[in-house]
């Protein structure tokens, strides 16, 4: 299945905070769409790695995307090295997406900058034919890269190059948060837990989550958005474009 866009971000639940009503305004216009987590987010204080593959898929279903995979890298510990770089290259090759949106290039957590670097080398080296990947029948994948690689920001503030206006999505895109109730706040889940609080399951979190949108938004003169960094110039054919 060829997507013209994947999300490749380093935890279950990034996605969904940083560029969740992104995909959704995409996919409203006829985009293909997918996401891959890196890691199953095994480190985290609250919730269990089976739990929050759970929690993925109960998002995924709520976003009504089709495509969701794990690479299985060590939460915490994944690497920018050729031996990741090669287990994320056949994701990149199987979807040949035109367009990939990563974690930011710097932020609080170091996944999410380690996550953005490598999933951007791994998009640069997806385009060289010379490395050998092989699909999940041992057929050997050609070489893709695509056109554009987009970085979210996350929980620091980075300054845009460009936003996407995500009202239309924004209440759905909590709800795809929401989902993680292992990891954000949610009474009922806290309820039955003995797990300790943490940095994101306060509701203090979810609020910041939504005034972020709104700042994003307010920018472009529009109620909620997501910004994005490049590394990339881009350009447009149609003034219009930018309206």
């Amino acid at each position: 299945m060829k997507l013209d866009i994947l999300a490749i971000t380093a935890h279950p639940d990034d996605v969904e905070l940083c560029c969740a009503g992104t995909l959704l305004a995409q996919m409203a216009l006829g985009k293909q769409v997918g996401i891959v987590d890196l890691t199953r987010g095994e480190l985290g204080t609250r919730g269990t790695p089976e739990g929050r593959i759970q929690e993925a898929a109960d998002s995924a279903a709520i976003l009504n995307i089709k495509v969701r995979d794990n690479v299985g890298l060590a939460d915490g510990f994944f690497a920018n090295v050729e031996e990741q770089q090669k287990a994320i290259i056949p994701y990149i090759r199987k979807y040949q997406p035109d367009i990939v949106i990563t974690n930011a290039i710097d932020d609080r957590h170091p996944d999410h900058g380690r996550g953005g670097r490598i999933v951007a080398d791994s998009c640069f080296y997806s385009g060289l034919r010379m490395i050998e990947t092989f699909d999940e029948q041992g057929n050997k994948q050609e070489a893709w890269r695509p056109r554009l690689v987009f970085h979210a920001i996350q929980d620091r503030y980075i300054k845009p190059d460009f936003v996407v206006d995500i009202t239309d999505y924004h209440d759905q895109k909590i709800e795809a948060i929401r989902a993680f109730k292992s990891q954000f706040f949610n009474p009922e889940y806290n309820a039955n837990s003995n797990e300790p609080q943490s940095y994101i399951s306060s509701p203090d979190f979810l609020n910041f989550v939504i005034a972020r949108a709104q700042e994003m938004g307010h920018a472009v003169g529009v109620k909620f958005a997501e910004g994005f960094t490049t590394s990339r110039m881009l350009g447009v054919k149609d003034l219009s474009s930018f309206i």
